[in-house]
């Protein structure tokens, strides 16, 4: 299955390479789970229709977006096709606008998905970026004909969200995997810094070293549990050094990104994938 959202850094590239480390076919025999807690696109997630999985992201507009796709993909539809057929750049600009008023948080949930989802199909490379206010700032991509609204996509990812054992959480990453035991796996894939001329903050405060330290420590948590777990990242010494124990499994390999607005910047970005387990 397709993921229904572009997403900056997603992983719809190495899909092949991450599930390489996954074996559905046990963690189902065991009943176990898989946790995705930056979820983003989902672009893994979808693609294993995994149907015991725990989904998360601290995007509260995405996590919206997934529960309105989940329950109720009619008006969903209705609303972005409404959208599809005002779209220009003052309309545009118009909805970008909507999170600076004050009763934006009062709007309907279905509102703020169709926003959300027409956002990131007009924005340019459907960058999902804020500023330190928290007020989305990026600019219209201006395309001829953008896929604002795919009903085959959305009928089918509101299907499989419906299923029993589909869990979606918005909240902080180490809360979102505080019930994972042994034998579940989880998938970090973090938010990533570009350079100045390209993406730099999916939310108002990003993250920082800090917060991968707070990933590492929660990496050993979840393996002395008995979990396997995966991080994608880029490939820094700094990243490597963190993840140095023996447990650990680390595959270097080159994705191609195109966040950059120069074409000629866009290039292959060296990335880890890292594995480990008891």
């Amino acid at each position: 299955m397709e993921p229904i959202i572009k997403w900056a850094g997603g992983k719809r590239l190495l899909t092949e390479e991450l599930r390489k480390l996954i074996d559905l076919k046990k963690i189902e025999a065991n009943h176990n789970r898989y946790y995705e807690p930056f979820v983003g696109g989902g672009a893994l997630f979808f693609n294993l229709e995994y149907k015991n999985s725990v989904i998360n992201d601290c995007n509260s507009e995405l996590i919206n977006a997934y529960i309105v796709v989940r329950d109720f993909p009619d008006k969903l539809i209705k609303k972005l096709t409404n959208y599809r057929d005002k779209y220009n750049d003052d309309f545009f600009d118009d909805i970008r606008q909507m999170d600076r008023k004050k009763n934006f948080k009062k709007l309907s949930p279905v509102t703020r998905a169709a926003r959300f989802i027409f956002l990131n199909k007009t924005c340019y490379n459907g960058l999902y970026r804020v500023n330190s206010q928290g007020f989305f700032n990026v600019p219209n991509g201006r395309y001829q004909k953008p896929d604002i609204v795919n009903k085959d996509k959305i009928k089918k990812a509101s299907e499989f969200l419906k299923k029993d054992g589909i869990v979606i959480r918005n909240m902080d990453f180490e809360e979102a995997v505080s019930d994972a035991i042994k034998g579940d796996i989880v998938y970090f894939d973090p938010p990533y810094d570009y350079d100045a001329n390209g993406f730099t903050s999916y939310i108002p405060n990003g993250f920082d070293r800090a917060d991968l330290e707070k990933l590492h420590r929660l990496c050993e948590d979840l393996i002395s549990r008995g979990c396997e777990v995966i991080v994608s990242k880029h490939d820094t010494d700094f990243v490597k050094g963190l993840f140095k124990e023996t447990h650990y499994i680390i595959h270097h390999i080159e994705a191609n990104r195109f966040i950059n607005c120069d074409g000629k910047k866009r290039k292959k970005v060296k990335e880890v994938i890292i594995y480990g387990k008891q």
